[in-house]
């Protein structure tokens, strides 16, 4: 896909007109490498990058203050600025009565920034948006220092442009942070391998250590490839290689597991539960919720909390090319697939040590092992996840589109020389398939249709006329107009993605295409209850639940939300679905009420499940118990531990639903109905409609009440 690459002795002489530092070599010269790069660089390739880097920053924070993000990682973030006991343990509320279904790094990181900056939406973003840039300059120094400044320039660019990966980094939730953990690992392994010493192998495995401790067992798969990388091609003794993989795993076991062993063997009643497990430990959490429960749906560990949502489109291999997915990551899966053959062929009788051959090893290992996963996982399934299998993807696109480049115009290894007009020709083929999907979804997805068809036949020709006709110039137009073939829908979706709101628990770039439910309902994690088949979630939150930016809780504004982005009533009502406090509206008037009449409790009110909790605790910058967690089917509550809060004045309110609740909630609700003392609507509501007689499903309960 790329080119403009000159042979060895062009490369050579093209960089010998750069001028030489400055004969102090002092701050000054290093200042102008910073912006011009090393003096073996092409002149273009230092601020080809910051251009990148720019556009990717634009992209990602683009009307930065208007994004919603995840309502339930900002409300656990907003928590962990009240107590450090929230921050630490990664609770949903500041009370520390349950936490989020993630370990807390990510909460970590966006927390401190909202300690030093104060809570807002921009304090919040930041490191999310700096992550995501990260991402592109590691990627772009990886693939650089084995391939060269094309190969890297072109990286970035992919990456920058992948569309999910805008989507996801315009968001709250940790995957940003993951991806770059994972490339520090990933970089960091490389440099193991070319100089065959072992604290680089120790900082890639402590990398993935803390990306582990940002979504669980998501952070391992790319481990496969990064073992193998290291044992096949580092330049030292097999025994060596050995224990050096025996002593970074040691380093991959406690970096991964001191936060998990730590919380485990705090006794639980002083601590939080841990939200998403089944028996209120985080290693419950690491092998079902957030791990086997994720490639295969309900298993023993898991039982049916609804592990086998899925919002990309029913499994198979099919997964990454269907309506959902296919504009958010498929765009270079053809070139980059074939790419990664090629290039491995190419490579071929080069030595075991190669870097060349190992880095396109690690690469195509990380995109082939994340699409196998993501497309066969039977469990919860956001097409967010595979902002995960970018960089592989987009590596490949670079380094592999050089060597079929080279391979190309030098005609070597005849076999394969022809490999890339193929390549360019499936992918463009491929894009048009993707955006002929979207026609009349607007006039930008038309236009880079006509593009994508014009640039991809004018590139394949070029290629073809120059090769025969060895006009070298031609062929490196061609080359251009392949990477504008192959990134102008990329493109599209990103400036969408960058330049409209999107659903804070379910972000995907471009227009509509599907529904994004596909094989399995219902569940953690679950679909907008208003969200229709064919239809892509709205969902942004009301203002009312949004980091403010001033340093405090948000201010009501008559509105509330839950995470999911479902819509409200005009009364600025909100649902409380699922389990204890299904049918219950909760209002700003309500809320309102229930802070007058607070008398001192911990907790202003508890409810059946995070997504309403989260969207109270950002609209009154109190504490709400999450009773059941995402889903509602947590056991975090029971009627003992209910009692006991009561008794001792640290709850005072609790929503029940009409019917009496679900599952394990329905002795709760049927103890709370029994003592407790019903509050009606026209307690709180000014509306001129409201009955006197009307239930809210809202209860009090005081000390008198528990016998």
């Amino acid at each position: 896909m790329t080119t403009l690459a000159p042979p060895p002795g062009q490369e050579s002489a093209h960089r010998s007109h750069r001028a030489g530092p400055p004969a102090d070599g002092g701050l000054n010269s290093r200042a102008r490498r910073l912006f011009t790069g090393p003096e073996d660089d092409p002149r273009w390739a230092r601020p080809a990058l910051w251009a990148i880097l720019l556009l990717a920053t634009a992209l990602y924070a683009w009307n930065l203050t208007s994004i919603t993000g995840n309502t339930f990682y900002d409300a656990a973030v907003y928590s962990g600025t009240k107590s450090w006991k929230a921050f630490f343990f990664g609770a949903l509320d500041s009370g520390s009565f349950i936490t989020v279904d993630k370990p807390p790094f990510a909460l970590w990181v966006m927390g401190l920034s909202a300690r030093v900056f104060g809570y807002g939406t921009w304090q919040l973003m930041l490191p999310m948006v700096a992550a995501g840039t990260g991402s592109v300059a590691l990627l772009y120094r990886s693939v650089k220092r084995d391939f060269g400044a094309v190969a890297g320039t072109v990286s970035a660019l992919v990456l920058t442009l992948t569309p999910i990966t805008v989507a996801i980094t315009r968001d709250t939730n940790p995957d940003p942070i993951l991806v770059l953990l994972m490339m520090l690992g990933a970089v960091a392994l490389l440099k193991a391998v070319r100089n065959g010493k072992l604290m680089p192998l120790v900082w890639s495995a402590v990398a993935i250590g803390f990306a582990f401790n940002t979504k669980m067992m998501q952070a391992y798969v790319v481990l496969p490839a990064f073992f193998l990388v290291y044992l096949w091609a580092t330049n030292v003794s097999l025994g060596k290689r050995i224990r050096n993989l025996a002593v970074a795993t040691v380093a991959l076991i406690v970096s991964s597991a001191w936060w998990m062993v730590i919380v485990d063997l705090i006794p639980a009643s002083s601590r939080p539960y841990i939200g998403g497990s089944t028996d209120n430990t985080v290693w419950d959490l690491v092998i079902g919720y957030n791990g086997f429960g994720r490639i295969f749906g309900a298993s023993s560990s898991v039982g049916s909390q609804g592990n086998g949502a899925s919002f990309g489109g029913s499994s198979g291999l099919y997964r990454m090319f269907n309506e959902i997915m296919g504009g958010q990551i498929s765009w270079l899966i053809p070139f980059a697939a074939i790419a990664l053959i090629g290039g491995l062929v190419l490579r071929g009788r080069a030595p075991r040590t190669d870097p060349k051959r190992a880095a396109l090893m690690l690469w195509g290992g990380w995109f082939v092992l994340h699409f196998l996963t993501f497309s066969l996982a039977e469990g919860t399934f956001h097409p967010y996840y595979v902002t995960a299998m970018a960089p592989g993807i987009a590596a490949l696109a670079g380094a592999g589109g050089v060597l079929l480049y080279r391979a190309f115009r030098e005609g070597a290894a005849a076999k394969w020389a022809w490999v890339l007009p193929v390549a360019i020709a499936a992918s463009t083929v491929w894009a048009v398939v993707l955006l002929q999907r979207v026609s009349g979804s607007g006039t930008v997805y038309t236009v880079a249709e006509i593009v994508v068809a014009v640039a991809g036949i004018a590139s394949v020709l070029g290629l073809l006329v120059g090769r025969f006709t060895r006009r070298h110039r031609l062929m490196g137009f061609a080359a251009l107009a392949a990477i504008v073939a192959l990134l102008a829908g990329p493109a599209a979706y990103s400036v969408s993605a960058a330049t409209s709101s999107t659903n804070g628990t379910n972000p995907t770039a471009g227009p509509s295409t599907g529904g994004g439910m596909g094989g399995g309902g219902g569940g953690m994690g679950g679909a907008p209850s208003g969200t229709k088949s064919g239809t892509k979630p709205s969902g942004s939150a009301p203002s009312g639940t949004r980091p403010s930016g001033s340093g405090s809780a948000p201010s009501g504004t008559g509105s509330s939300s839950s995470s999911t982005g479902e819509s409200t009533s005009e009364s600025g009502a909100q649902q409380a679905g699922g389990g204890m406090g299904g049918g219950t509206q909760v209002s700003s008037e309500m809320i309102a009420y229930l802070k007058k009449h607070q008398d001192g409790a911990t907790w202003l009110l508890a409810v059946s499940t995070d997504q309403t909790a989260s969207s109270i605790i950002l609209e009154s910058g109190q504490p709400v118990i999450s009773m059941g967690g995402w889903s509602g089917s947590d056991n975090a509550m029971t009627l003992a531990k209910l009692k006991s809060l009561v008794k001792s004045g640290k709850l005072h309110y609790i929503i029940v639903s009409s019917d009496g609740g679900q599952g394990t909630n329905s002795e709760i609700a049927t103890w709370v109905k029994a003592h407790g003392t019903a509050v009606k609507s026209s307690a709180y509501s000014t509306s001129s409609s409201t009955s006197t007689s009307t239930s809210s499903g809202l209860y009090r309960l005081d000390a008198s009440d528990v016998s």
